[in-house]
């Protein structure tokens, strides 16, 4: 969360606290596990009602942002639904609109961008392919020109809100080069199999396009050029994300603390004890770090700067590598309690945890923190 905020973000991230204390208590959340959606259409329009979908949408395509910093807002949008562990396809949802208002034709903003912005319609972002063709940004699905438009051959795996979207928007690979395609969830060719997943509320599918022909109006951008199209969207995923691990860190260590001050063993709180002074030292530490890190995120991808990339692979390999430790540490200080269903710590142990693998490991964005400083040592 950044430390100075408008009058007018100030409200926009009260107004969301408290439509989710509302509509997503812990009791709700266990409910949601067995709902094969994950999360109710009502309840996403009320969102999208509340500006979750615009924020990304230039204001002459419908959208707009409360602060002018879209990016920015919407990655307080995404702590608050971290800090409540709240479902809903905000992220794969606002990293399509916002494909859609930077590269979409007149025709997809006019009807699909429409959708998504009143919550009528949820999509969803079909990136990575599954195992071992998962590494982020390696698109291996094939896309193959065809008098009409392109021919889909592959699959896309961990792809959230797969099974309860309307629109896909596919990364595939053509003549060696990337293009992007918006493809209805029911078109022909399309087999969506829903996967297990350990966030009671998030739900993925592994999407297999089986010559899934696609009209040429369905490109989103330019055939062949979408490699920066996605490098672009990615950092957009990961910015999203990483607020959402951040507040959902937050959430757990508040609990943990308040906990610690009211257990009392020994004849004095569990707060008091040396050695656990110094854990709670270091997770402060960390969340600190983490939210200073996705915040500066957020704002170089906000102003497109040339650190970017830097700071959002910074950004995942850090909270990636220590927002799990940290929640795992909230628990076990809660001791058996904390290893109970009942209890609300796991909530955010789950969205943590499922945060760290998606879009990238913290090996693989370690690995393109390698690539970016040696291109800058070379070209230095």
């Amino acid at each position: 969360m950044e430390l100075e905020l408008t009058s007018d973000q100030e409200l926009f991230v009260d107004t969301a606290r408290r439509f989710l204390t509302d509509t997503c208590p812990p009791t709700e959340l266990r409910n949601l596990r067995h709902s094969p959606e994950g999360f109710d259409r009502a309840y996403w329009r009320q969102g999208a009602e509340l500006g979750w979908t615009s924020l990304l949408v230039a204001d002459d395509d419908g959208g707009g942002s409360v602060s002018g910093a879209g990016v920015r807002d919407l990655a307080l949008v995404a702590n608050e639904l971290g800090r409540h562990a709240a479902p809903g396809p905000l992220l794969p949802t606002n990293v399509v609109a916002a494909a859609l208002s930077r590269f979409g034709t007149g025709k997809q903003k006019a009807q699909e961008l429409r959708g998504l912005l009143t919550g009528d319609l949820v999509a969803t972002w079909c990136l990575t392919g599954p195992r071992p063709l998962d590494d982020v940004g390696d698109v291996r699905l094939a896309a193959t020109e065809t008098g009409a438009g392109f021919r889909l051959t592959g699959r896309k795996s961990l792809v959230e809100a797969g099974a309860q979207a309307d629109l896909l928007l596919v990364a595939a690979r053509h003549d060696d080069r990337l293009t992007q395609v918006l493809v209805p969830a029911d078109a022909p060719g399309v087999t969506i199999a829903p996967l297990h997943s350990l966030d009671l509320t998030r739900r993925f599918a592994e999407i297999t396009f089986s010559e899934v022909e696609v009209p040429a109006t369905a490109v989103v951008g330019e055939p062949g050029e979408g490699q920066g199209d996605v490098e672009a969207l990615l950092r957009l995923a990961i910015v999203i994300q990483l607020a959402e691990m951040v507040g959902a860190m937050g959430r757990a260590l508040d609990i943990t603390i308040e906990w610690a001050f009211d257990r009392y063993t020994f004849g004095r709180p569990l707060a008091s004890y040396q050695e656990l002074k110094h854990r709670f030292a270091d997770m402060k530490m960390w969340l600190e770090a983490s939210h200073a890190i996705a915040d500066a995120a957020a704002a170089a991808v906000q102003e497109n700067a040339p650190d970017a990339a830097e700071l959002v692979s910074a950004g995942k390999a850090y909270v990636g590598r220590y927002g799990p430790e940290l929640v795992q540490d909230c628990v076990q200080m809660h001791g058996g309690i904390g290893l109970t269903f009942d209890h609300d710590l796991h909530l955010y142990l789950r969205r943590v945890v499922i945060g760290s693998m998606l879009y990238g490991t913290v090996a693989e964005h370690h690995d393109r923190l390698t690539v970016i400083l040696e291109e800058k040592e070379e070209a230095a």
